[in-house]
């Protein structure tokens, strides 16, 4: 399933920084769901589940980007785009001890459908980085779900 048109994509030092800058809302709102006053407490709840939400449909848009590199595009990035964009919003909008729970396990899911796909897509060398931002943010949004 490999296209060998793919050239690999290394680990840019931009985009390694940024991803870990990325990980630290959902620590922070994850902390302050647990310390803020009441008065403020939905404001860090809305904060922190839309930026899941919203990460969550990056991954995805990763996926569409990965899937144009194809000499001979497969439907399955693009399909996948478009599900973590719904589950994302989906997630969003729900009560946030229920939403907190469907975006955790989003970033799971996404991290082993990434798992499976991206080796094939080019992409493999990004899989360690992944899955320690996956486990943290997932982590986060499990403790935002308790935290509420």
């Amino acid at each position: 399933m490999s296209d060998p048109a793919l050239r690999p994509l290394s680990l840019n030092p931009v985009a390694l920084r940024l991803c870990h800058l990325s990980v630290l809302p959902f620590v922070l709102g994850a902390l302050l769901v647990w310390l803020v006053r009441a008065d403020v407490h939905q404001y860090v709840v809305e904060g922190l589940t839309i930026y899941a939400g919203l990460t969550i449909s990056m991954l995805g848009g990763i996926h569409w980007g990965l899937g144009m590199r194809q000499t001979v595009p497969s439907p399955a990035p693009f399909i996948w785009g478009a599900v973590t964009v719904l589950v994302g919003w989906i997630g969003a909008i729900m009560p946030a001890y229920a939403g907190f729970v469907v975006h955790g396990a989003m970033f799971i899911a996404c991290y082993l459908w990434d798992r499976r796909h991206y080796p094939a897509l080019g992409a493999g060398a990004w899989l360690t980085l992944r899955f320690r931002l996956s486990a943290v943010a997932a982590l986060c949004c499990f403790l935002g779900a308790a935290g509420t």
